[in-house]
């Protein structure tokens, strides 16, 4: 969730720090701090609130001089956010300085120990138990020193260290929390993610599990945990910079929004050859693909919402059973691992923890992992037995659109490749539905043309304090990321109902002017979906419908109605969903939300 930046070079070191922790704004904090050291002595500041503070305070990284330092962005989690918990945090008299992502779950025994020693704490952090280990443990080698603080500490953990004793070296670890290492011309640099040094570098390498860098301005030197010294490779970026850059739209939000239509050619166009479905990097033969009898599809957030509408896309298609978990819970239910069963585990940054301990959960009990991902080289990237990536590029808004839509994308393309070899579709049964791919682009595109409608439409509901969605099948799961993208940038109470639900309880929600947003794109279901509407205006509920183009019977029953082009009805979601986050974002807007950086929300969420 939080946010590192390092760098040792030739150049002021402060500056790079600030623009590097600029770029990670998007993982979400409260708080932000840096370090350098100026030949002679660690300096820090350090601010509660908006990097912009910190910038101020320290007059653009410019009173804070020196080659080598360390910074981080914030989000609380053991101590409320103030400038005293806001990271980095040093030992007493400031000569050992620790940056950390992560969460050190035996912190309160490990304190206690400290403080039976003659320690004392400043903050109420986990933190500042590492600066203190790291001086307790210290030996004059700073890579031992990591080492045996490493086999004290229980957690997650990424860590950026210096130590005044090593002027210009810059040490690292990680442990389930994500890490990079960037080589630049002028210096070397460590970061929580690409965006951080895409200016100054495109090699990077990612960091593993327990794994240790030793950095100075022109070398690199890596280790493993017993002090063995490894050799690691380094991959070129393709990013382009201005990828991560607003490019003239107000927000990265809406900017995002407007990729949409590239990301999801981006995402079909390598895997379709003619009326053939190809994913060459999938690693999996015809013969493991005919011998799967069950999926689990298991994420967080909006990626379960795509996990929640491909069951329908994978029964329906592939004809195997599959069951969707929210990664938090799917450990904690002992699951049961039949034989010949796949695990699918789908996450934007391949970096969330629940999603990395369910995979490690499915891979210790011998089961073949699948992961969906949009970072390469990402942790489940590179510890999934297979691996399909999404290329929705750089996201940086909090709330997801892009990689949302490219996650669907990808799990349409995957259950139409089980389907081409397990024989349960028919050739031209796959050739219209490759044509239906085909034309999502231009017709997510044609929605997003139309977004006047939907502003309009907005600018009614800002100071709205409930709103219902509800649908049936598919048209649930799309009605569970409809109202996760309006609660989560406009603070609006927003719940999704599958509409069968209505009268075992939620019914009693609706009142006179309450907003239910209706989605019907399954044919077979207009009917019973129709009757759902006409129960909640009854009640005085203002519906507004989302539905298929040529649908008009909903028109005598629905106040307001946006038509989605025509495609499959296994499809539908990826329509559908275009009208309802524009519909959160112009409600956000004008509610004068930060849609970018919702309150305490983090993009990446590298905690359980």
């Amino acid at each position: 969730m939080c946010g590192i930046v390092g760098y040792t070079g030739d150049e002021q070191a402060a500056p790079i720090l600030l623009d590097g922790l600029e770029k990670l704004e998007y993982r979400g904090y409260d708080s932000a701090g840096i370090a350098v050291f100026d030949g002679e002595k660690i300096h820090m500041a350090k601010a509660a609130g908006r990097l912009k503070v910190l910038s101020e305070l320290t007059h653009d990284g410019k009173e804070l001089p020196g080659f080598i330092g360390i910074g981080h962005t914030r989000w609380a989690t053991h101590g409320a956010p103030s400038d005293t918990n806001a990271h980095p945090h040093c030992n007493k008299d400031q000569s050992i300085v620790v940056v950390h992502n992560g969460i050190i779950e035996n912190y309160l025994k490990l304190r206690k120990k400290l403080e039976s020693k003659g320690y004392e704490f400043r903050s109420e952090t986990d933190t500042e138990v590492l600066a203190h280990l790291l001086d307790y443990y210290y030996t004059g080698d700073p890579v031992s020193t990591i080492i045996k603080v490493m086999h004290r500490v229980e957690g997650s953990y990424a860590l950026g260290i210096l130590f005044e004793k090593h002027p210009g070296e810059m040490y690292a670890v990680r442990k389930d929390s994500p890490l990079i290492v960037g080589k630049a011309q002028n210096g070397n640099l460590i970061a929580s993610d690409v965006p951080a040094v895409l200016k100054y570098t495109r090699e990077v390498c990612f960091i593993e599990n327990e794994e240790i860098v030793k950095l100075t301005g022109n070398e690199m030197h890596f280790y493993n945990v017993d002090e063995e010294e490894i050799t690691k490779e380094f991959q070129t970026i393709a990013w382009d910079v201005s990828a991560a850059e607003k490019g003239g739209y107000e927000h990265f939000m809406l900017k995002e929004m407007y990729e949409q239509p590239k990301a999801v050619s981006d995402t079909l166009s390598p895997r379709i050859k003619g009326n053939r479905i190809v994913i060459e990097e999938l690693g999996m033969s015809d013969e493991e693909i005919r011998s799967i009898r069950k999926i689990y599809i298991i994420a967080c957030g909006s990626a379960f919402h795509s996990g929640m509408t491909n069951k329908y896309v994978f029964e329906g298609l592939a004809r195997i059973p599959v069951e969707v978990d929210l990664a938090s819970e799917f450990r904690y239910r002992d699951p049961i691992f039949e034989p010949d069963t796949l695990v699918i585990i789908v996450s934007q940054s391949g970096e969330t923890a629940d999603s990395l301990a369910a995979l490690r959960e499915a891979k210790a009990h011998g089961v073949p992992v699948l992961g969906i991902v949009n970072v390469v080289g990402s942790s489940i990237a590179r510890e999934a037995d297979h691996v399909m990536y999404t290329w929705a590029g750089p996201e940086i808004a909090v709330a997801t659109t892009k990689a949302y839509s490219t996650q669907l994308i990808a799990q349409y393309l995957l259950a139409l490749k089980f389907a081409q070899v397990r024989g349960t579709v028919t050739d031209e049964e796959l050739e219209e539905m490759i044509q239906d791919l085909k034309e999502l682009p231009d017709q997510i595109e044609m929605l997003l043309n139309n977004k006047e409608k939907i502003q309009h439409f907005a600018n009614r509901y800002i100071a709205a304090r409930d709103v219902f969605f509800i649908g049936r099948g598919i048209d649930y799961a799309i009605s569970m990321e409809g109202s996760l993208k309006l609660k989560e940038i406009s603070y609006i109470h927003s719940e999704a109902y599958a509409a069968g639900e209505l009268k075992h309880g939620t019914i009693s929600l609706i009142e006179d002017g309450t907003l239910v947003a209706a989605v019907l794109t399954q044919e077979s279901l207009y009917k019973k979906m129709i009757s759902n509407i006409e129960e909640v205006r009854t009640r005085g509920a203002f519906v507004l419908a989302v539905t298929n183009v040529g649908n008009h019977e909903v028109e005598k029953t629905a106040d307001y109605v946006i038509y989605i082009p025509k495609t499959n009805r296994y499809f539908t979601n990826s329509l559908a969903i275009i009208p309802l986050q524009l519909f959160g974002y112009y409600v956000a807007i004008g509610k004068g939300c930060d849609v970018d950086k919702p309150r305490n929300l983090a993009k990446s969420v590298t905690v359980e």
